[in-house]
Formats: C-alpha cells, structure tokens, sequence
C-alpha cells in the first residue's frame, strides 16, 4: 500500500465548471467592476463592449462573425442558437454524452424537428463522423465534457455546407483550436476554461447565420431571452454590449480580467499549450498506472480539458454499477477531506470515474501532487 503523500497541491480545485480561478487571482481583481449603475449606462456598455472586444482577439474570431454575452451560461446560448436557427432545414444532431443528450431532447421534444436524425455513440467514443450530411444542419460539441471526448479537428466539416454547423464549445473555447471558416454558430461558457464566474454565455454567429437568422421565422414561439432579430432584422446591440437581460457587471469583470491574463500570458497559443502540458502529466501517469485508463478510446479524441478517468483493475471490474460508483465516491471523498483535490467524481450520467480539469487555471505543479494522493486514496479503498 501507497504511503500518504506529504506534498499538496497549492489549489485543490479540480472541479470540470466551474473552474479554477486563475493563478494568481483574488477578489481585489474586480475593482473596476461597473456596480449599481445600470448596465446600459455608458460604462456599462463600455464594459461589456471591452469583453467582447478581447474575446475576439483572444479566440481570433473573424471581423464578419458576431459575438454576444447570453443569459443562462453555456446552456442559455445553445439554446439561443437551436430556437432562432432550426426548423428551415432538415438536422443531424451527434451526442456522445450527456450535454450533446440535452442538446437531441431539445430538437426532438420541445421543437420537434420533424425531419432530424440523431447520431449517437457510447461514453468514450466519437459517433461516425463521416455519415453527417452537410446539406442539412449539425449540431454537435466540440468537447464531450462529461465523456472526456474530443473532435480531434474540423476536417470532417465540409467547406462547401448548405447547411449551418452549431457547436457547443464550452470546454474547449480558450483550451482548443477551432476552424472558424467551419463553424457558424459558436457557444460556450467563461465559467470553463477561463475560470470565470457562472450564468452568463456567448455566442459566436458568422455571416451564414446571421442571414439565417434574417431571412428565417421558426415556427415556435420565441422566448424573449433568445430573441436575437426583430422585424427580419439582427438586433445588432447585442453585438456590441447591450444585452437582451441584465448581465452581473461583477462576473463580467471577473471575465474581462480572465481575459486580460490569458492575453498577458501570451494568447490563445499559450493557453493551449499550458491545457496540452497538463494533460501530458495525466497522460504520462496514466501509461504507467495498471489500475487507471481513459474514458476516452481514442488517443486523437482524449480532452485535454475535462479528463475523464475508469478504474480497470480487476476487483473494481467485477463489481456492479452502483458498488463501482460507491467504491469511487469512497476515494474522491477521501481526497476531499484531505482538502486535495475537490468535486473530481465522474459525471453523475457518466460510468463510474474521476474527472479532472486541466484547463490552462491549472497549474502543472498541482496535478502534479495531485497524482500520488490518487493514487494513496485509490489502495486505501482497494485494501479496505
């Protein structure tokens, strides 16, 4: 058995969202958050504007797509993006886990596409990408948050689309690269990679849907908060800070500062490349640990964000679903009470595991120490 380590990790947060603040951070960040004025008041707007300004550079959006702050975290601009964009063409909706699941329940039962067709795959795998049809419009995410899954590029995206492609990036926006001239709505959460604090989205639309959006009336009613176009028109405010609700100035600024140290750090490259580096330390634990795999199946396709971890050895194995999931509550609550590594239990829809964050608020050094405490908490159970 595994002596208890002595080392702990300098920050405990390990948690797949919300996520680690960055290095570094403490409440005094937010000094310049704009507090008890209204958010259209000319500071506000000036606020708001500036997120969205630094998001384009950092993302390296294209000047022609449009970029909005949304209500409802990642979850809200999904939404946003199905309700106003769906129902002028047939769908094709890919989920292999349970976010790109909520994703088919909305195009299916509440707008009840007549003509979609849902491709899925099991936890730990990619559905066939090959068999999409790019005539119609896909809808998919970019990063299986829940499943540790990856697209592992855009090639399987045809340039030549008639369709709209609608991502959900949450995980992978700031942490991945994504093929912009490939995608034409573009969602996700600050609250993932960047750290930020939770209830607020954005939406990334290019040319192609924005004309959508333009020349296309659903056929449901349109809730106020996904309202994007008035009168066959894109109400283009929300493009430049004047959002459809009342956003939280303090969370804005906590993402304007996100985004100021991601573009001190050294952008985009840099951010991916530190989320590339400290998959590389579970990886590497992972090769040489016979107890633990990937989720994941595929190397290409293994998140380099939300990594998702299976016990293989063969006392766990034997064992049904509910004992494996008590068997991995019992060490992921060993290591929080040793205040070393907090909320790094599997998805509650997703098979018995560990997920751990390595997004770039991730230092390296701490999954570093992280890695032996796993591993004691892991024979304290197995031995038990």
């Amino acid at each position: 058995m595994s002596a208890k380590p002595e080392i702990r990790p300098q920050n405990p947060c390990f948690s797949s969202g919300p996520c680690a603040k960055r290095p570094g951070w403490t409440p005094s960040a937010l000094g310049n958050a704009i507090l008890g004025r209204s958010h259209r008041s000319k500071p506000g707007k000036a606020r708001l504007k500036l997120a969205i300004d630094l998001t384009r550079e950092i993302l390296d959006v294209p000047d022609d797509y449009r970029i909005g702050i949304m209500a409802g975290s990642d979850t809200g601009a999904v939404e946003a993006a199905l309700w106003s964009l769906l129902g002028a063409r047939g769908v094709d909706v890919l989920a292999w886990e349970s976010f790109s699941q909520d994703w088919v329940t909305d195009i299916v039962k509440q707008l009840k596409v007549n003509d979609t067709r849902v491709q899925t795959a099991e936890y730990g795998s990619l559905p066939d990408l090959s068999a999409v049809d790019f005539e119609r419009d896909v809808v998919f995410v970019w990063n299986g948050t829940t499943s540790g899954v990856k697209l592992p590029d855009g090639d399987w995206i045809a340039a030549d689309r008639k369709g709209l492609t609608i991502c959900d990036a949450t995980s992978a926006a700031f942490a991945m690269p994504l093929p912009w001239d490939k995608l034409d709505a573009v969602t996700y959460s600050w609250q993932k990679v960047l750290g930020g604090e939770g209830g607020h989205g954005v939406i990334i639309l290019s040319p192609r849907a924005i004309e959508r959006l333009q020349t296309y009336t659903p056929p449901w009613p349109m809730p106020k908060i996904f309202r994007m176009a008035k009168g066959g028109k894109v109400d283009e405010a929300i493009f430049t800070g004047a959002t459809i609700n009342t956003p939280s100035m303090l969370c804005v600024e906590d993402y304007v500062d996100a985004l100021t140290w991601a573009k001190d750090l050294g952008g985009l490259d840099e951010l991916i490349a530190r989320s590339r580096r400290n998959f590389a330390v579970i990886d590497q634990w992972v090769q040489s640990t016979d107890w633990i795999e990937f989720l994941a199946q595929s190397a290409e396709s293994r998140s380099n964000t939300s990594v998702c971890l299976k016990i293989v050895a063969p006392w766990f194995t034997a064992l049904n679903a509910e004992q494996q999931g008590e068997a991995t509550k019992k060490i992921t609550s060993l290591l929080d009470k040793e205040g070393v590594a907090f909320d790094i239990d599997a998805y509650r829809a997703a098979p018995p595991g560990f997920r751990v964050w390595a997004g770039a608020t991730v230092e390296q050094d701490d999954l570093r120490k992280l890695l032996p405490w796993l591993e004691w908490a892991y024979q304290q159970v197995a031995n038990s």
